[in-house]
């Protein structure tokens, strides 16, 4: 029986207006590495933020890997309380499906491969917070625990004490598909960006999000002896 959710936040249940990736990290972060005399162009940094370099990679720049993306974490949190203040970061307005699906009596859990204190952040800047049992975001013990890897969604699992079986993901990038499906769970791709390969079910907003879920819910309960 289906008995929780876990959502991506960037992009699934907030947007940031007029972000653009490399705009951000030649703006904003390659100026901080440069005062600690880090030179780190944008498509290497891209390769381990997408996986196909260990985060560990950055080490041969001569700093402690752990504290580099520590250091990028602080600037994105700096990044994000400069767009809150101009009023760029939004919710989608279907976030209030969260209420509806917290009344079935679902788990939610909110995981992100944002740092804690950004998920936090931009959760606690629109309440959403208080939808969800847990929130994660990257872990410094495993940096490269990160979405595709299942390891935030095991952890979130774990926490809410569901087995793989009992939850699905809820994301809008492949990424969220992948660690879903390497967790042994279902994905279900919100396709607000268009549709991306792979998931288990599509919707196009949260409202129809919630009534998937009761569908799902009510084919469990057709399907109990």
């Amino acid at each position: 029986m289906l008995k929780g959710l876990i959502f991506d936040v960037d992009e699934t249940l907030v947007y940031y207006d007029g972000y653009d990736h490399r705009e951000w990290y030649e703006n904003w972060v390659m100026p901080a590495l440069r005062k600690h005399n880090i030179e780190l162009d944008y498509e290497t940094y891209k390769k381990t933020v997408t996986g196909e370099l260990p985060r560990s990679y950055v080490e041969r720049f001569g700093i402690d890997y752990v504290e580099f993306w520590k250091l990028v974490d602080e600037v994105n949190l700096e990044y994000r309380r400069k767009m809150a203040e101009m009023g760029r970061i939004k919710p989608f307005p279907d976030v209030d499906a969260l209420g509806e699906l917290k009344e079935m009596g679902l788990k939610l859990a909110a995981v992100s491969n944002a740092s804690q204190e950004c998920t936090e952040f931009v959760l606690d800047l629109f309440g959403l917070r208080k939808y969800f049992d847990v929130v994660y975001g990257k872990d410094y013990s495993n940096l490269d625990g990160v979405k595709p890897n299942p390891y935030l969604v095991e952890k979130a699992l774990k926490a809410l004490g569901l087995k793989p079986e009992e939850a699905i993901v809820v994301g809008d990038s492949t990424h969220d598909v992948l660690a879903a499906h390497r967790a042994g769970m279902k994905a279900v791709n919100v396709t607000r960006f268009g549709k991306v390969e792979g998931a288990d079910y599509y919707v196009s907003d949260l409202w129809e999000l919630v009534g998937l879920i009761k569908e799902l819910k009510g084919e469990n309960k057709t399907q109990s002896p």
